[in-house]
């Protein structure tokens, strides 16, 4: 197994700070600069996209990765709950990623009944390949970003992320997010290993996987990063072509800056090795 030769950019997704965003987001962008982060990953940006830059460039922060529907007509939520609102058009996504910065477009979420059989994924695959098509007349890359049901079941004899990646044309990333992974029941750094130099970025995400806490969404067992039961740096050192190591808690019951501290931290350390 290959370790990465490079350091990827630490960076934090910015859903982790959603409530403080949505409030005031000065202060919560400010508050992450003042913890050292200088790479953000913003998710629902296209309606946002200018005021969000602006506020990004104050602050000195930058955002190479985001988040947005891209596979999906219509809006899924993280929870599988979904509505009949459309989600943007990929030249709108394309348009506002730009406009951002942006060099990857990361598809976070599918409905998990689409992850049932083979031709299900494939067709995902096929939707995200016609995105990356049009993503490369921006300038633009695409990836794909799980949760556990794109895991949790075996098809032919293989996990439905893997399917997918065979699927995906060559310039089509995945962001693992390693916590959804090891809630899955994968074994996350033999994972890594299978999907090799297409691990573009990975949720740096952990929990003690403690079963009553994980039963509902969002789950109450995240911890900052190396404190809790996903094999993190372990995963890391497997990731030959890792380009970022995103941040993120889905919630936290602790001062959330702090948490968010700890995680970067962690990564810090790892990187001063």
């Amino acid at each position: 197994m290959t370790s990465s030769t490079n350091s990827p950019t630490t960076s934090i997704q910015l859903f982790t700070i959603r409530e403080h965003l949505d409030r005031d987001p000065d202060e919560a962008l400010g508050r992450l600069a003042d913890i050292g982060y200088t790479t953000v990953e913003p998710y629902d940006f296209v309606r946002r996209a200018g005021e969000l830059a602006a506020a990004l460039g104050r602050h000195g922060l930058t955002a190479p990765t985001g988040h947005a529907f891209l596979a999906s007509p219509s809006f899924i939520a993280p929870d599988g709950s979904g509505t009949s609102n459309a989600t943007p058009g990929h030249e709108e996504v394309f348009a506002a990623a730009r406009e951002l910065g942006m060099s990857i477009v990361i598809d976070p979420y599918t409905d998990p009944e689409r992850w049932s059989t083979r031709e299900q994924i494939e067709e995902t695959a096929e939707r995200l390949n016609a995105a990356a098509a049009t993503a490369a007349t921006h300038g633009l890359r695409v990836g794909y970003h799980n949760h556990a049901h794109e895991l949790d079941r075996d098809i032919d004899g293989r996990r439905g992320l893997e399917i997918l990646a065979d699927a995906l044309d060559p310039e089509v990333a995945l962001e693992v997010d390693l916590y959804w992974a090891a809630r899955a029941g994968v074994d996350v750094v033999a994972l890594i290993g299978r999907l090799g130099d297409r691990v573009r970025a990975v949720h740096v995400k952990d929990g003690s996987l403690d079963p009553e806490l994980v039963a509902a969404y969002p789950p109450a067992d995240q911890v900052p990063a190396g404190q809790g039961a996903v094999p993190l740096a372990a995963a890391l050192d497997a990731a030959s072509a890792l380009e970022f190591a995103v941040v993120e808690y889905d919630a936290f019951g602790g001062d959330l800056y702090d948490g968010l501290a700890q995680s970067r931290e962690f990564l810090a350390a790892r990187s001063a090795r």
